[in-house]
Order: C-alpha cells, then sequence, then structure tokens
C-alpha cells in the first residue's frame, strides 16, 4: 500500500480530518523531537517544543498550505521559532531573578548528577553558539545542520540561492568551531 503523501494529510487534516492530522504526527514526532533535542540539549525542552510546534500545527492547519511535499521544513521553521522564543522569554526571567536577593544555596544529589553528563552539556554550549549566529547562518545551520535539510530545501524554504545557503553554511560552521574551541 503506498503512503499517503504529507501535502495530502495536510490538506486533508485543514478539512478537519483528525486521523489525517494524526498520521502526520506520527509520521513526524520523533523526527520533530530529536531536531528539538539538538536546538535545546535537554529532553525535556525538546518534548515541549516538539508538543508546541505540533499544537501550532494543529491551529494552523486551515490557514497553512504546504509547497513541499514534506510537512517537515514547515515544522522545523516553527520549531526554531518556537525555542528562539522561548530562549528571549527564558532570559527575561532570569533577569527578573538576578533582582532577587540571593538565598543560600543548597546542594543537592541531582545537581551532582547533572553535573557528570559531560555530553549534554556539550550539546548545550553548541545549541547557545548556534544562537549566538548572525540570523542568516543561524537559519541555515539550524535547518541544513541540526534538522538535516538538504541545501536545495533550505534554499527554498528561505527563499535564497542555493549558493548564499552553501556560504551561510560554511560561515556558520567556521564560527561555530570558533566559538566552540573558546570554550
Amino acid at each position: 500500500m503506498e503512503q499517503t503523501g504529507d501535502r495530502e494529510l495536510w490538506a486533508r487534516a485543514a478539512d478537519g480530518d483528525e486521523g489525517a492530522f494524526s498520521e502526520l504526527f506520527e509520521r513526524h514526532a520523533e523526527t520533530l523531537w530529536n531536531y528539538t533535542y539538538r536546538l535545546t540539549g535537554s529532553w525535556s525542552s525538546a518534548e515541549d517544543l516538539a508538543s508546541t510546534t505540533f499544537l501550532i500545527a494543529w491551529r494552523r492547519r486551515a490557514e497553512v498550505t504546504l509547497v513541499r511535499d514534506s510537512a517537515l521544513p514547515w515544522l522545523y521553521t516553527v520549531a526554531a521559532n518556537v525555542a528562539r522564543d522561548e530562549h528571549r522569554g527564558a532570559r527575561r526571567r532570569l533577569r527578573l531573578l538576578g533582582k532577587i536577593p540571593a538565598q543560600p544555596a543548597v546542594s543537592d544529589h541531582a545537581d551532582s548528577v547533572a553535573e557528570k553528563i559531560d555530553g549534554q552539556r556539550r550539546l548545550k554550549q553548541v545549541a547557545e553558539a548556534v544562537r549566538s549566529l548572525p540570523k542568516s547562518q543561524r537559519e541555515v545551520v539550524e535547518l541544513c545542520l541540526a534538522a538535516e535539510v538538504g541545501i536545495a530545501d533550505a534554499a527554498e524554504l528561505l527563499g535564497i540561492a542555493e549558493v548564499t545557503v552553501r556560504a551561510h553554511l560554511s560561515r556558520g560552521r567556521a564560527r561555530l568551531r570558533t566559538l566552540l574551541e573558546e570554550k
């Protein structure tokens, strides 16, 4: 049996077919969750971002028309935007918390365990370094490296030439190497 394409499923979901949207969810949830993990370095944050992305997709299913056969590029873009919004909100909350007088610290066993998980720490450094890239490089790096979207698809999704995507990707990789070597 031939698998129904994302574009057709999306159109059916827009017409109210909940089963079609469920099929899209089942098809892309794990891939999107892995992508959001690479963006955040945290499984719980990744789960929240993936859930929020699908919630937005559900709410906007009637307003959005897929251009490509796959819903993933659109889902990746939404997830990246949600991650940036969440990061900005977290920075604002941290600034507000900085204004509250400090309480005496109580050591917690969970803190010592968390410090031992070096891979997760490194992934967070990478996610932070990616967020510090200029917007044009960041978008290309998030799509091509984190989401593993091809250069041609990234170019079409971003509305720029493939050669521009390659240039942004090259500069982004070089900048990431420099940033991560400093840490």
